[in-house]
């Protein structure tokens, strides 16, 4: 089965695109087709990768400049870049017919040559990630283990239900998972209880712990699994993988 999911949570500094990266890394691992696609401004993903000065990216694609560059990073895992270019796309898009779908109409075009297309969206919910999600089946939305973690959540929720409305009747929220959890924190417990109350039946089983090796790894343009195989992180991230394949 062949899969689009967006990683998608407005706030920032949730775990968005470490859990793209490595998601999407753990899954090739795992020998299945991986692409990822970098759908942020900041462009921390093709950081993270080690690409930089590119040609070609996400931005001239949503222009309709060319189809989606895709670089190859490893046997079974690409990449689609992104540039700081991407930032006056939604400016440029504004007045385009259909501009909701272009995203869609490119990965239609490539997602047969894979088994898993990962989006990485940025913190927001504007034109960006609305093409996000009418481009995906499934939203994954990573939560921190803090107090404002479900503050603001309402929000992506109504726009996940617009979407679905009147863009894309398949969309489903395929996943909530926990970052940066530390267990030796009573609030980061009663966060985990809070959050498997809100979204029952949709709240994966792993914890992703705080782990230094995770910040670590994209200083050396690497995922996790590259990184430190025998990290917290990296066993974390495994078993994330092993649910969502399963």
């Amino acid at each position: 089965m062949k899969k689009v999911i967006a990683i998608s949570n407005h706030k920032g500094g949730v775990g968005k695109t470490t859990s793209t990266l490595n998601i999407g890394a753990g899954i090739a691992l795992k020998g299945r087709k991986v692409l990822l696609i970098d759908l942020d401004p900041q462009s921390n993903l093709t950081q993270c990768l080690g690409i930089a000065n590119v040609e070609k990216s996400i931005y001239g694609a949503l222009r309709g400049d060319h189809d989606l560059p895709v670089i190859k990073i490893s046997e079974n895992l690409d990449l689609v870049p992104s540039t700081l270019d991407l930032a006056s796309i939604e400016v440029e898009l504004a007045s385009k017919f259909a501009r909701e779908v272009i995203l869609k109409k490119l990965v239609d075009k490539v997602k047969d040559s894979y088994e898993y297309v990962l989006i990485d969206c940025p913190p927001s919910l504007g034109l960006i990630t609305v093409n996000a999600l009418t481009a995906a089946d499934e939203i994954f939305i990573p939560l921190q283990a803090q107090f404002l973690a479900l503050h603001g959540l309402d929000k992506l929720t109504d726009i996940i239900s617009m979407v679905k409305e009147n863009l894309n009747s398949g969309l489903s929220i395929g996943g909530v998972f926990i970052t940066q959890y530390d267990n030796r924190k009573i609030l980061n417990r009663d966060i985990a209880e809070s959050v498997n109350k809100h979204f029952k039946g949709k709240i994966f089983k792993t914890l992703i712990r705080d782990n230094v090796a995770l910040a670590e790894a994209p200083v050396r343009g690497k995922d996790i699994f590259s990184y430190d195989a025998k990290s917290n992180g990296a066993k974390d991230y495994e078993s994330l993988v092993s649910e969502i394949l399963n």
